[in-house]
């Protein structure tokens, strides 16, 4: 898969995580275990990435005896899912485009500003 596009869907994915209630490293991957694999020295960078960009904030915890960072998702956070929830339309759009098997008369059931952002993002 493409780098930059792994890199957002795993921001997004991270997101995701801390979404309903805050969390700390270990327990983000084990959530995110069963969709994507993200190992330590995936995850951390993430998180220092979105906390620069106030997508989300930590804090610190004892537990047995060590400090734990826990994360949370702010307000930008929680808008960053939902513009990428609208943008997923898109990405379908697109998906669905380049997958066809079908002949020129099947263009018309993908939207036509799908197919331009397509034809953009390839002469980007």
């Amino acid at each position: 898969m493409d780098v930059q596009l792994k890199r957002g869907l795993l921001d997004i994915c991270v997101l995701a995580a801390i979404r309903t209630e805050d969390s700390y490293g270990y327990q983000i991957i084990r959530d995110m275990k069963p969709y994507v694999e993200v190992s330590e020295s995936t995850l951390y960078p993430i998180l220092r990435r979105l906390e620069s960009q106030q997508l989300l904030t930590v804090w610190s915890a004892e537990h047995n005896g060590r400090l734990r960072k826990y994360y949370r998702i702010t307000r930008q956070g929680e808008a960053r899912i939902e513009e990428f929830k609208e943008e997923w339309v898109e990405i379908e759009a697109i998906y669905q485009f380049i997958v066809k098997e079908g002949t020129e008369n099947d263009k018309a059931g993908v939207p036509q500003g799908a197919l331009d952002e397509a034809v953009g993002i390839a002469q980007g």
